[in-house]
């Protein structure tokens, strides 16, 4: 048997070679499923499942790329002349691939973002659900969907971006946004009330952030050259023709913009309702008139 085979190999040791290698192929791929099958109960959480399918993934490729120069080694010696007189070909028509692939070297030890992270990239924001040799997933959020949550869309953005347009990280150093809510009142309100609840409605809301704000934003003061901005919330006043504006500005979780706006508006309509007779909300007020024909210009002289 074992000369039968070396008779074959030596006969066609193309064919030899290309069978070697799909076995091998097959064994890494069993291999592999078998050892995550194995280690799912011990890494279910998503961060490390993740992680732990990504080193599998990688390892496997790099072994197959040794196996495959270690089988084929001897066959593609007599091609390095063409390869090198087709190299500046394959470059060019390839770069985007290339670049692709730098901006992935880049995001993964530049520190732009991570998975997990809430990014908008090549025009699409969303949170990173998968970083890949060439392209970065995002779980797509905004479009027709307000109030940043999902549209169920997955969206995946080349690499290369990163290079070509700015990467807006919402969660990278500082997991915090700065929000505002505007409130139009009547002149005739009572302003200094209603700013007073609007603040104590804030501060109710808000409260459970600023500990944890606070310590980020010192994190951030040591890594940059940024002022020393106010973490507490305030509200501005501000009017024209039509109205005054009360501009309510705070601190909020990036992933619970919505639900806590949500509370605000509420909490600002129950107080505002027991305080009918001081304080009254504001709206844009639209008459239309009707101009006189001639005729009826002519009838009423």
């Amino acid at each position: 048997m074992k000369e039968w085979f070396n008779q074959y190999a030596e006969a066609y040791p193309l064919i030899t070679n290309i069978s070697i290698f799909i076995i091998v192929i097959i064994l890494l791929l069993m291999i592999r499923r078998f050892a995550l099958n194995r280690l799912y109960k011990q890494f279910n959480e998503s961060d490390n499942w993740y992680v732990t399918r990504k080193i599998a993934k990688w390892m496997t490729n790099f072994i197959l790329a040794l196996t495959f120069i270690y089988i084929f080694g001897s066959d593609l010696s007599g091609f390095t002349t063409a390869i090198g007189l087709a190299g500046a070909g394959i470059t060019y028509a390839l770069r985007e691939v290339i670049v692709s692939f730098a901006g992935w070297f880049a995001i993964m030890f530049g520190d732009f973002f991570k998975t997990g992270d809430r990014v908008l990239l090549g025009g699409s924001k969303g949170d990173v659900v998968d970083i890949g040799l060439l392209r970065t997933t995002l779980m797509e959020m905004g479009e027709w969907v307000e109030g940043d949550q999902y549209t169920g869309r997955i969206v995946r953005v080349a690499n290369s971006y990163i290079f070509t347009s700015p990467v807006y990280n919402y969660t990278a150093d500082f997991k915090f946004l700065w929000d505002e809510i505007h409130i139009p009142l009547h002149f005739d309100s009572d302003i200094k009330l209603a700013r007073k609840l609007v603040l104590q409605i804030a501060e109710e809301q808000i409260g459970t952030y600023n500990m944890q704000a606070e310590e980020d934003w010192d994190n951030m003061k040591r890594r940059y050259r940024i002022e020393n901005a106010s973490l507490k919330p305030q509200v501005f006043i501000s009017f024209d023709d039509n109205w005054i504006t009360l501009s309510l500005r705070y601190i909020v979780d990036t992933r619970e913009r919505r639900a806590v706006k949500d509370r605000i508006f509420m909490s600002i309509l129950e107080q505002f309702n027991q305080h009918t007779d001081e304080i009254e909300l504001a709206s844009e007020t639209f008459e239309i008139v009707r101009d006189e024909t001639r005729e009826e210009r002519e009838q009423r002289l």
